[in-house]
């Protein structure tokens, strides 16, 4: 019983079931994060000025992804203005000629070459999106579909897809289970953690034929008025060039944003777009991609208060009585722990470092193999960033699919994914551990 006290006053716990219920009752994200810090640092007996700057501090953490966001947004921006985005949503609009699976296949490899092959991330998200929303209404299509369509592509690649943003994130995998004394190649990750791959494949095809397959009405309302040409022309092949070297240069040097910092110089220096725009468009990135930015460095605030509460190692200890030497029930927990861990900070990738010092040697201790932790340590991770209010899987469809009002981020965005794909991460998680005994 007194376990269970400690653990239903857990802090890391509270603050995040207090962050869920301002997101659900529509407080804004920014706020509710900022104020479920406060939450968490006031129940582990900080003051308010130490909990305000680990706040800021921690911040920091999320800088690099934040650049990235802003460069990217402004490398959309520019794509957008070459008229190179018009082309490709014109090409798509004939080839879906009112098959709405057609569009939802479509979407679903774009956002999955958004991670691996062209890494922009959920930056293509407000560009593409506007421009097909006139055909989605034609199409009757429930944007909740399309958001999980999305979510699916941001998020399996870099789970179960060595390229791109997963070979990064299988390398933070690899890396923290070397440290903590399991001995794994990097190229093994994939091959291991490929079965919540095929999960969330299994998510996405419920969401799309099952769960959202009826139509759905939204008003008619003119969102986008560029006029759409049909011709590909030189400099959107220079944009392609651009596109190309951010990915090369991205994969070389590992960072993101000097990647992108490339791609933009090609299309400034091919004069795709005049240098006199130059700051019309890195103010349009930040336009597009600046709020998800800020959400991104006040979650990695969020993240550190906790750090600094030590309130997950308490949680994590307050689970450890109530575990038994069971395999699976231990493999439960842990997904579980993860999940609430994941859901509040945003990040899968920035979760992998807390769990893997907490959870491995529990792992070994109790005896799971190699293969079996990296399935439980990669669906832990990632468990949360669909659903999180304060995931960038989230707030980038809601980003594109909000932009006539009519797509709200928490019951048309984050509840149908998290339902979709955390159900799906734990279930085939608990087989994964099973097939690789």
């Amino acid at each position: 019983m007194n376990t269970l006290l400690q653990l239903c006053s857990n802090a890391a716990l509270v603050s995040v079931v207090v962050l869920c219920i301002l997101c659900v009752k529509n407080v804004n994200v920014l706020l509710a994060i900022i104020t479920s810090a406060l939450v968490a640092g006031l129940i582990s007996g900080l003051s308010l000025s130490h909990i305000m700057s680990t706040f800021i501090s921690g911040m920091g953490e999320n800088s690099e992804t934040a650049l990235s966001y802003i460069l990217l947004g402004a490398f959309a921006a520019t794509m957008a203005h070459s008229g190179f985005t018009d082309v490709i949503s014109a090409k798509i609009t004939r080839m879906v000629s009112g098959k709405k699976y057609v569009l939802l296949g479509i979407l679903v490899l774009m956002s999955m070459a958004s991670q691996n092959i062209v890494p922009i991330h959920i930056a293509f998200i407000p560009i593409i999106i506007p421009p097909l929303i006139k055909i989605m209404n034609q199409l009757k299509i429930d944007r909740r579909a399309v958001a999980c369509a999305l979510a699916f592509g941001l998020k399996m690649p870099y789970i179960a897809i060595p390229a791109g943003f997963g070979l990064i994130f299988q390398n933070l995998i690899a890396d923290n289970l070397v440290q903590n004394g399991v001995e794994i190649a990097r190229d093994d990750v994939w091959r291991y953690a490929f079965v919540l791959g095929f999960g969330m494949t299994v998510g996405l095809l419920i969401a799309l034929f099952v769960s959202y397959r009826k139509p759905r009405t939204y008003k008619n309302t003119v969102v986008h008025t560029t006029k759409v040409s049909n011709d590909f022309l030189p400099k959107h092949w220079i944009v392609m060039l651009a596109a190309i070297a951010t990915f090369a240069v991205q994969l070389i040097t590992k960072s993101l944003p000097l990647g992108a910092l490339i791609g933009l110089g090609i299309i400034f220096s091919f004069r795709v777009i005049p240098q006199s725009k130059m700051d019309h468009m890195m103010n349009e990135g930040i336009y597009l991609m600046g709020y998800i930015a800020f959400v991104m460095l006040v979650a990695a605030g969020f993240a550190n208060v906790l750090k600094e509460t030590g309130s997950i190692e308490t949680l994590v200890k307050n689970v450890l009585p109530l575990l038994s030497t069971n395999l699976y029930i231990t493999a439960f927990a842990i997904l579980l722990v993860g999940l609430f861990i994941t859901i509040g900070i945003g990040t899968s990738f920035g979760t992998v470092p807390i769990l893997a010092v907490l959870f491995v040697p529990i792992c070994v201790k109790i005896g799971f193999n190699t293969p079996q932790m990296v399935v439980l340590l990669t669906a832990a991770s990632a468990l949360g960033d669909a659903g999180s209010p304060a995931s960038d899987t989230t707030l980038g469809p809601t980003a594109g699919l909000n932009i006539d009002g009519q797509h709200n981020h928490i019951f048309d965005t984050c509840i149908p994914t998290f339902l979709h794909y955390n159900t799906a991460l734990i279930g085939f998680a608990l087989i994964g551990v099973w097939l690789l005994r």
